[in-house]
């Protein structure tokens, strides 16, 4: 019962990270169109998408079993 249990969790905790990166995705045409040729704008925007993709990996990496 505690294999199905731990299984359970980590599905979950798998789904969340999935849900949460295609939000990203969504939003990121939506912010590139606003941003427009704005220098500043697409700065902070590339910032805020470097950040968000090294938390993706780094949930990858905390979340995938050792060898």
């Amino acid at each position: 019962m505690n294999e199905l249990q731990t299984l359970t969790d980590a599905v979950a905790a798998q789904s969340t990270v999935i849900d949460s990166a295609e939000e990203l995705l969504r939003g990121l045409k939506a912010r590139l169109d606003a941003a427009g040729t704005d220098p500043v704008a697409l700065k902070a925007l590339s910032d805020q998408l470097g950040a968000k993709t090294a938390e993706l990996a780094q949930a990858v990496v905390d979340n995938t079993p050792a060898a």
